[in-house]
């Protein structure tokens, strides 16, 4: 693997990865849940389910995107 796809595959899985959890910190913003609450809340354990199945579909989208674009 040369440094060249290492690069546009670390890249894309980050962006991937921060733009999901970011879509699903929002996501549970706009539902009311908190990931900062104080203590370990429902409301803050959901909106941390959201972020972590945020992240995870946006690395999903963004290995499919990689591969679909492979050189």
């Amino acid at each position: 693997m040369n440094p060249k796809s290492m690069l546009k595959e670390g890249l894309s899985d980050a962006i991937g990865f921060i733009g999901g959890a970011l879509i699903g910190y929002w996501a549970g913003r706009w539902l009311g849940l908190d990931i900062f609450d104080p203590g370990y809340s429902n409301s803050s354990i959901a909106g941390i389910v959201l972020v972590g199945l945020g992240g995870g579909l946006g690395l999903q989208i963004a290995r499919r995107w990689r591969k679909r674009h492979a050189d």
